[in-house]
Parts: C-alpha cells; structure tokens; sequence
C-alpha cells in the first residue's frame, strides 16, 4: 500500500502500478490540478501517465478539466502518441465548446489517416470524428468514406468490428 504523505505525483506515477496512482489521486484530491497540468505538459513519461490517470478518475464533463479544453485542443498535435490516446478518452468524456470542434476534427483526422500509427489511437480519434459529427451530419458521410479499405486494411479484426458498430450507431 502506499503512503501518499510522503510522495509526490511524479513519484507515483513512475513508480508504482496504475492501481496505487487512482488511490494516490483519490486521497490528494488537492493534487488535481497538478495532475491535469501535468496532463497537458510534454514532461515525459509524466504527461502520458499523468494523462491516462486523469481519464480514468475524472467526472463525465469535469467542471475541474472543462476550462483546460482549449488548450488539450491546442497541444494533441504535438504529444506522443499514448499521451494524444490518453487526453482523447479525457475529451470524449467532455462536451467540446463548437468553436473547438473544428480543430479537433481535424487532429483526429489526420492521426486516423495516420495507418502506421497505433490502431487504438487510431479508433480513439474515429471515436471523437464520430461523436463530432452527430453535430454535424455532413461529416458523417466523409468518416464513412474514410473507412475504406485502404484506411482499415492493417486494422485487427477486433478493431474492424468495433468500427463498423460504432458507425452503425
């Protein structure tokens, strides 16, 4: 069991298990902020895990993450990969302001036409394209057109199936 008095988040988040960093955050609840600027830092290996904790513990539009939206927008671009997959799942669990909608769109699209990226960042911005164009109904025709073949050929099966059920919603 760890002993969160004597650690700081950096700490925790490089060693221990995944386990002790959502205790870690639960019991320093005043370390939140911390985390979600670590988050949206490029202070590797932090950011990424840092990034994966705040998913995984934040509310469904987390008054404490909403006023950070802008800048997720602004930096996923420019993040490694597993820290972009990460600070998507914190999105999609946000209701994105419309003049952020674009910009994202667009990030998501072209880690999607990325196929030697990680198939799981790949179906986690397809996710967000997704979500984006229920808003927007024209997209959707474009996201269909962007799971041809040629987009999914290198995709598991697993991952094909998961993308014809969510577009199939």
């Amino acid at each position: 069991m760890i002993d969160p008095a004597n650690m700081n988040l950096e700490y925790i988040l490089t060693n221990t298990k995944k386990e002790d960093w959502i205790i870690y955050i639960t019991l320093r609840e005043k370390d939140f902020p911390e985390l979600i600027k670590l988050s949206i830092s490029n202070k590797q290996p932090y950011s990424w895990r840092a990034s994966w904790l705040l998913s995984s513990c934040m509310d469904n539009n987390d008054p404490r993450v909403k006023k950070h939206i802008k800048k997720i927008v602004e930096i996923l671009p420019a993040r490694q990969h597993s820290q972009q997959r990460a600070l998507l799942k914190v999105l999609e669990k946000m209701e994105i302001e419309p003049k952020y909608e674009g910009q994202l769109f667009d990030t998501c699209l072209n880690i999607w036409q990325g196929i030697h990226n990680n198939p799981s960042l790949r179906f986690q911005a397809l996710k967000i394209m997704v979500s984006i164009s229920k808003k927007y109904p024209d997209l959707m025709k474009e996201i269909h057109l962007l799971t041809d073949k040629n987009h999914t050929d290198n995709l598991s099966a697993v991952i094909k199936k998961s993308i014809h059920k969510l577009l199939s919603k």
